[in-house]
C-alpha cells in the first residue's frame, strides 16, 4: 500500500490516506455535481488526519447518511465520511485534493447518484 499525502487549498485540513488508487467514482447527485469531486474509497482508519478534528467542517443533506467534510475557510471538500451497506466505516478521499498524482491516468466510473 501506499500512502498519500493530501489537504485542502488552503492546508487547515491536512491528511495522509493509505491504498492503492485503482479507479476514481464521478457521481451525478446534487452534491457531487456541484463540486466536481472525484472520489475515491478506503476503510475509514486508512484515512489519518493531520489536522485537528474541529478543522473539518461537516454538511448533511438527503438522507444524512454522509458527512461531507469541507474547510470552512477555503470552502474544498476534501473527503466524506459514511458506513457502507454492511456498516464498515468509509471515507470517500477527493482524488482533487491528493498531491502529486496524475488524474487523467485514473480510470474513472461515473455513479448515477441522481437516481436514488
Amino acid at each position: 500500500m501506499t500512502t498519500y499525502a493530501g489537504s485542502c487549498h488552503c492546508g487547515a485540513i491536512a491528511f495522509h490516506v493509505e491504498g492503492t488508487i485503482d479507479s476514481g467514482l464521478a457521481c451525478n447527485c446534487s452534491m457531487c455535481a456541484r463540486r466536481a469531486s472525484l472520489l475515491w474509497f478506503v476503510p475509514r482508519e486508512q484515512l489519518k488526519l493531520q489536522t485537528p478534528e474541529d478543522n473539518a467542517g461537516t454538511y448533511l443533506f438527503n438522507k444524512h447518511m454522509i458527512r461531507h467534510r469541507f474547510c470552512p475557510a477555503c470552502g474544498i471538500h476534501a473527503f466524506g465520511e459514511a458506513n457502507d451497506p454492511q456498516g464498515n466505516a468509509v471515507a470517500a478521499v477527493n482524488l482533487r485534493c491528493i498531491e502529486g498524482i496524475d488524474l487523467d491516468a485514473i480510470p474513472v466510473k461515473h455513479y448515477d447518484g441522481r437516481a436514488i
